[in-house]
């Protein structure tokens, strides 16, 4: 195993050194990592809508507009990433339609309890799942360049805000 000084050093010089060389395809974990987390951040889309669906207070609804556009631009940056990169993108569900909160049974719908600790666990969930991709990349420029580390970042910022 190698130690911390040298883990840097090798990325350093992948960074610098490797200017004119071609990138090394994307591991089998890798583009795994890329897929798990387009489709979860698909799929925390879907429950954002649900949620805006569903809620009538404003302060859940400005919190959740304000977490799909984080989803949207991460979900985009990914997509164009993956792209670039020419990994197919996974199918996911369409958006859910809009429709007025009042016309939903009681019994179906959610409190807004439930959407803003929905949220928060999906929150985590996808932290987690960043560290893990990040941790598993292979390649300097996923783990710790513009892929997994701004996801990452977004993730911390719409915790602080």
């Amino acid at each position: 195993m190698s130690n911390p000084f040298e883990a840097v050093w090798n990325y350093l010089k992948q960074t610098v050194d490797n200017v004119e060389e071609p990138k090394s395809p994307l591991h089998v974990i890798e583009v795994g990592d890329c897929w798990k987390y387009m489709t979860m951040m698909e799929e925390f889309i879907r429950y954002e809508e649900i949620g805006l669906n569903t809620t009538v207070d404003d302060e859940v609804k400005e919190m959740l507009n304000d977490v799909v556009k984080i989803c949207e631009g991460q979900v985009q940056r990914l997509g164009q990433f993956m792209k670039n990169e020419g990994i197919p993108l996974p199918d996911v569900t369409s958006s859910k339609p809009t429709s007025e909160p009042n016309d939903i049974p009681l019994g179906v719908k959610l409190t807004d309890d439930e959407i803003v600790n929905g949220i928060a666990f999906k929150l985590v969930a996808c932290m987690r799942e960043c560290a893990k991709a990040q941790a598993d990349s292979i390649r300097g420029d996923i783990g710790m360049g513009d892929v997994w580390n701004n996801i990452k970042n977004s993730h911390a910022k719409t915790w602080l805000d």
